[in-house]
C-alpha cells in the first residue's frame, strides 16, 4: 500500500509539475468529448421530444379493428391479458350505442355515440373512470349541449320490438368534459353501453327493468369491434402483427412510430460513428504523447527501478497519468456541455412545448461517458506502459 501511495504521489507530482503539457492534454480530450456530449444531447433531446409527443397522444398507442367481425368476449379477455396491452374495450355498432341527449340549458336534442371506457383508458386523461349512469362528454358535445361537470342530461333510446315502437329514458350525470375525445361522442361504463345495445337488439335488461327476450344462459356475447391501447409505442407494431396473423385487420399509427424509430436508429448510428472516430483519434494522440513522455523520462524511471520499484509499478505510472487526464478532461467536457446546452435550450425555448428541451442528457449518460473515457485512456496508456517496462536500470544510469 505504501508503494502504491508513493507511486500515485510521484505520478501526480510529475503530472501537475508539467501543468502546461498536462493542461493541453486535458484540453485536447475536452475538445473531443465536449462536442460528442453536445451531439448526443441534441440527438437525445430531439428524438426524446418526438417520442414524448407520440406517447402523450393516445391515438399513437391505439390499435383499432377495421372490418366488422364477431369477437367473442372470451377472445377479447385473452387479448386484454397480454402484458403489452394497456387497455381494451369492445366497440359497438354506431346505431346500437347511440343515444339522444337533452340538457337543461340547450334547446335541442342531440344524437351522440357512447363509447365504453374503464380504468387505464388513455382517453380519460388521468380521470377516474365513470360508473353507473355517469358519462364523460367530448368538448364539442359539451359545447353543443351547454353542459358541464355535475349537470344531469336526459338520455332517450328507442327500438322497434314486437311490432311496435318502444322508447325509454334515463338520467345521465356528466362526470366531466374531455378534450381527448373528438366529434359528438361520450365515454360511458361498459355496462351502460351494453344495456343500451341490448335494448336495441330486443334483449331484456334486468338492471334497467327493460323487457325483452331472455338470451340463453350459455350464449356468449360477441362484439363487432374493439378499441385497444398498447403499453408503449414500441408494442404497437408487435400487437398489430400478431392480430394480422389471426386474420384481424387493424388500424394504427405504426407508420409514424416507425419513422421516429428510424430517425432514432439513424442518429444513434451517426453519433457512434463520430464518437468512435473521435475517441480513436484522441486515443492514438494520447498514446503517442505518453510514449514520448516515457522516452523523455527514461533516466527517472530507471532510478525508480534501482530504488526498488517493480516492473508493474513502472508500467502503472503512465496509466495513472492517463487516469488523471481522463478525469479532468471528462469534468471539463461536462462543464462545456452544460454551458452550451443551456444556451441552446434558452435560444430555442420559444419554439418548444412546456417541459421540452432540445439538448438533454440523463445522469447515466455522464456516467457512461466517464467509463468510456477511462477505458479509452487506460488502453492508450498500455503502449506507453509497455515502453516503460522495457527500460532497464542500466539504460537510464548510463545517461547520468
Amino acid at each position: 500500500m505504501n508503494r502504491i501511495r508513493t507511486l500515485f504521489w510521484l505520478a501526480g507530482r510529475d503530472y501537475f509539475r508539467e501543468w502546461q503539457m498536462s493542461g493541453f492534454t486535458v484540453l485536447a480530450l475536452a475538445a473531443v468529448l465536449g462536442p460528442m456530449l453536445i451531439l448526443f444531447g441534441l440527438k437525445n433531446g430531439i428524438v426524446g421530444s418526438m417520442l414524448d409527443q407520440l406517447v402523450n397522444n393516445p391515438r399513437n398507442l391505439e390499435v383499432r379493428s377495421l372490418a366488422a367481425q364477431r369477437y367473442s368476449a372470451s377472445w377479447l379477455d385473452g387479448l386484454k391479458k397480454r402484458e403489452d396491452v394497456r387497455f381494451l374495450a369492445p366497440e359497438f355498432r354506431g346505431i346500437a350505442s347511440s343515444i339522444q341527449l337533452k340538457g337543461e340549458k340547450a334547446g335541442r336534442i342531440l344524437k351522440a355515440e357512447l363509447k365504453p371506457t374503464g380504468e387505464n383508458d388513455p382517453l380519460l386523461d388521468g380521470r377516474p373512470a365513470p360508473e353507473g349512469v355517469q358519462i364523460l362528454l367530448s368538448g364539442k358535445l359539451a359545447k353543443l349541449l351547454q353542459a358541464g361537470e355535475g349537470d344531469v342530461l336526459e338520455g332517450r333510446i328507442s327500438r322497434f320490438f314486437n311490432g311496435r315502437n318502444e322508447n325509454r329514458s334515463l338520467k345521465l350525470v356528466v362526470r366531466g368534459v374531455l378534450d381527448t375525445i373528438n366529434g359528438v361522442h361520450a365515454l360511458a361504463p361498459l355496462d351502460l353501453v351494453e344495456a343500451i345495445a341490448d335494448f336495441r337488439d330486443g334483449r331484456a335488461v334486468s338492471a334497467m327493468n327493460w323487457p325483452g327476450y331472455e338470451p340463453a344462459n350459455n350464449e356468449e356475447r360477441h362484439y363487432p369491434g374493439f378499441r385497444l391501447y398498447a403499453r408503449s409505442i414500441y408494442d404497437v407494431d408487435v400487437i398489430r402483427h400478431d392480430l394480422e396473423l389471426q386474420g384481424v385487420q387493424t388500424q394504427s399509427q405504426s407508420r409514424d412510430i416507425d419513422i421516429v424509430k428510424s430517425v432514432d436508429r439513424n442518429l444513434t448510428a451517426i453519433y457512434w460513428l463520430v464518437a468512435i472516430i473521435g475517441l480513436l483519434g484522441y486515443s492514438l494522440s494520447l498514446s503517442a504523447n505518453l510514449w514520448a513522455n516515457v522516452d523523455r523520462k527514461r533516466r527517472d524511471l530507471a532510478v525508480l527501478r534501482v530504488v526498488g520499484f517493480r516492473t508493474v509499478d513502472i508500467v502503472s505510472a503512465p496509466m495513472i497519468q492517463a487516469f488523471y487526464t481522463a478525469i479532468l478532461g471528462w469534468g471539463l467536457a461536462v462543464a462545456i456541455y452544460f454551458g452550451v446546452s443551456r444556451s441552446i435550450n434558452h435560444v430555442l425555448a420559444g419554439q418548444l412545448q412546456p417541459g421540452q428541451t432540445v439538448c438533454k442528457l440523463e445522469p447515466w449518460h455522464f456516467v457512461a461517458a466517464l467509463i468510456l473515457t477511462l477505458v479509452a485512456a487506460l488502453l492508450s496508456a498500455l503502449l506507453a506502459g509497455y515502453r516503460a517496462s522495457r527500460i532497464e536500470p542500466s539504460d537510464g544510469l548510463r545517461e547520468l
